[in-house]
Formats: structure tokens, C-alpha cells, sequence
């Protein structure tokens, strides 16, 4: 009773109406009874290839993000499930989907995707989003702006975080495409945000070409490049409804006048300019519709296979650009003398130029010894 008075003056007889207790130790603040989670096994890519084969949309996704990863020892694994996919991808149609910011592509996709999955197809959506370099930030959102398609049971929604540099982000969806394919996926969607270098990259992996525009919103042809024009097999006048109906038709006319005035493709299809409304579902099958045309159009004059093989071609190139750049840039010595001729070319002391050919002798230097 000593120590507790001391402790606790409260407790000594004179104040009867009150008591303290002694307090108890504090508890750890884990629980020692939680059995931590087991690590998740790493597959074999025979294990990945049989998976994707099986259609094991699980597994096709596990193998995605080791495709997306830049560990070395998950390429490995990742490049080996492409190679072994390889022979059963290519059975499908890839649609190349871009367009201005509020055009309304997620909706359009969605009613597009749902159309096709009601007829039978078996939808992949892959996302490219190259337009945060400085958060990382991509289209994560679509799963959420997609609610009907992404619980579809013939769909698959697959955004990619461009958290590297924009040739990596198109080619891991390149490789995703394959996965996709061997998966027994007969449609493919690339979809790209923003207007520029990503649009190249998207055309340079896809068979048609789609161009989402809106009307009322200004001049329609001074806000298009013509590069991304020349790019498209079709354009889609999207919110082609209520008082935008008018607006919507003539823009169609403009833009299929505008499509005349470029030369003519390689492939000998004339583009086409369609309305549509995604949100009343107007014109989406008769998109479609042009689409169909479009590959059996191609198919027939032989186009099809040839356009395939120049894209592998041109990412076979694009790949080693990248693998150089990156080496170039991890190397050790390159990233000690990047600092010092930096310095050198801020104070004037010698040009970019100069500076830069120093680098590559000295990298290439190295690399001859």
C-alpha cells in the first residue's frame, strides 16, 4: 500500500471516495499471434505459357506485369513467355483508338467494347498514357470510367502507368498485345491519351487506325494536326446527339472533305468520316461496320500481312534504340563524365556538341577495350 500511495496519492485512506488503479504494461503494438502473409511463388514460364494458353486471365495478368516490369530477372522470365506465345498470337483485329482530350473516348470504348462482347468477341483494352512525365500519372481510371465493360465477362481492361519513357510504354504494349492474343483474345484496343509522338506509336502496332473527334468546340480542322489526320483510316464525330446533331453532321462533312486532300494512303483505302453518339449508342455498330470493311479491303489487296511485318520491323529497330539509350545512360563512367561536361557546357567552356561526342567516344571507347 506504501508504493501505491506514493504513487498514487489519491489512494490514501483520507480520500475514501477514491481509488486509481495500477496501471498495466502497454502491449506491443504488433500482434504476436499474426502469421505474416506466405510470398507468393514466382512461375515458370512454362507455368505463365500454359496459364495465358487456358485462358487464365489471373495468370495473363501476372505475366503482364512482368512485362511491365524493368527487373532484369523479370524480363527474362517475360521475354521467354513472349517467344513461347509467339506462334499462337496474331489472330486478331488491333484498333488503334486516339483523340483529343473530352472527346469521349472511355465512353465511346465502352459502348464499342459491349457491342462486340454481346456478338461474341473477346475484347483486350490496353491503355497508353504517356502524358505525365513529371507525376507518372496515367489512365488507371478507365477500369472505374468503364464500369459496364470492365466486369464483362469477355473483357479485359489493362491500363499501363508510363512510369518510363514512351518508346518502353509502347513496346511492353506491343509485347502485351502478343500475351493478349495467345490468350484468345480475337480484338484488340489501344488506346492513347494526348496528341503527338504517342499517336505514332499506337499506329505503328495496330491495324486500323480510329481518330475520336467532337464538333462545336471551335475550329475542328485548326486544332488537328496533319500528321495524325494523314495517320487515321477513320474518323468518328463522337456526342453526334440533342442540339449537337447539326453541329456533328457538319463537321463530318469537313473532316471527309479535309480527308480527300491527303495523299492517298499506301493501303488504297479512302478514310471514311462517320457520326456517332456513345451515350444514345447511335452509329457505333456501323463504325464497326467501316472497320470490317477496312481488314477485308486490306486482307484482299495484301496489305494486311505486309503493314505487320513492317511494324515488327520498325520495333525491332526501335527496340535496340532503346536498349542502346538506356545502357548508355546506366553506365557507371557515362553517368561520372555526365556531371563534369555538363558543368563545362553551363560555364562555356566547350559546346553541347563537343561535349556530347565526348561521351559517346568515351562510352564507345570502353566498350571496344
Amino acid at each position: 500500500m506504501q508504493h501505491n500511495q506514493k504513487q498514487h496519492p489519491e489512494n490514501d485512506p483520507t480520500y475514501k471516495a477514491l481509488s486509481v488503479n495500477e496501471g498495466v504494461v502497454n502491449a506491443p503494438t504488433l500482434n504476436p499471434y499474426r502469421k505474416s502473409a506466405p510470398k507468393r511463388r514466382q512461375y515458370t514460364a512454362a507455368e505463365f505459357v500454359e496459364g495465358i494458353m487456358n485462358a487464365d486471365i489471373s495468370m495473363l495478368s501476372q505475366a503482364l506485369t512482368l512485362v511491365e516490369s524493368s527487373l532484369p530477372e523479370h524480363q527474362l522470365i517475360a521475354q521467354e513467355v513472349i517467344e513461347k506465345c509467339l506462334p499462337f498470337a496474331g489472330n486478331s483485329i488491333r484498333l488503334g483508338i486516339t483523340g483529343v482530350p473530352g472527346a469521349g473516348k472511355s465512353t465511346f470504348i465502352e459502348a464499342l467494347g459491349m457491342n462486340l462482347v454481346r456478338d461474341g468477341h473477346k475484347l483486350a483494352v490496353l491503355a497508353i498514357d504517356p502524358s505525365s512525365e513529371r507525376s507518372k500519372g496515367s489512365i488507371l481510371g478507365d477500369k472505374t470510367r468503364m464500369e459496364e465493360l470492365s466486369v464483362a465477362k469477355n473483357a479485359f481492361i489493362r491500363p499501363s502507368p508510363s512510369s518510363g519513357s514512351l518508346g518502353g510504354v509502347a513496346r511492353k504494349t506491343r509485347e502485351s498485345i502478343i500475351l493478349c492474343e495467345a490468350a484468345g483474345f480475337n480484338t484488340i484496343f489501344v488506346e492513347t491519351v494526348g496528341v503527338g509522338q504517342s499517336e505514332t506509336s499506337v499506329h505503328s502496332m495496330v491495324d486500323f487506325f480510329l481518330l475520336i473527334q467532337i464538333a462545336g468546340a471551335g475550329d475542328e480542322l485548326q486544332g488537328i494536326k496533319r500528321g495524325i489526320m494523314e495517320m487515321a483510316d477513320g474518323i468518328a464525330i463522337n456526342k453526334c446527339d440533342g442540339s449537337n446533331t447539326d453541329k456533328a453532321n457538319v463537321a463530318r462533312t469537313q473532316y471527309q472533305n479535309a480527308l480527300h486532300l491527303f495523299p492517298a494512303p499506301e493501303s488504297g483505302w479512302t478514310p471514311e468520316a462517320i457520326t456517332c453518339s456513345a451515350i444514345e449508342l447511335n452509329g457505333i455498330q456501323e463504325l464497326w461496320e467501316m472497320v470490317k470493311r477496312y481488314v477485308e479491303f486490306v486482307k484482299s489487296n495484301r496489305y494486311f500481312n505486309s503493314k505487320r511485318i513492317s511494324q515488327s520491323k520498325y520495333w525491332m529497330y526501335e527496340t535496340i534504340n532503346e536498349q542502346l539509350k538506356s545502357n548508355f545512360y546506366q553506365n557507371p563512367e557515362i553517368q561520372n563524365r555526365l556531371v563534369e561536361n555538363e558543368k563545362k557546357v553551363l560555364s562555356d567552356e566547350i559546346s553541347s556538341f563537343v561535349a556530347a561526342k565526348n561521351l559517346l567516344d568515351s562510352y564507345f571507347g570502353e566498350k571496344n577495350n
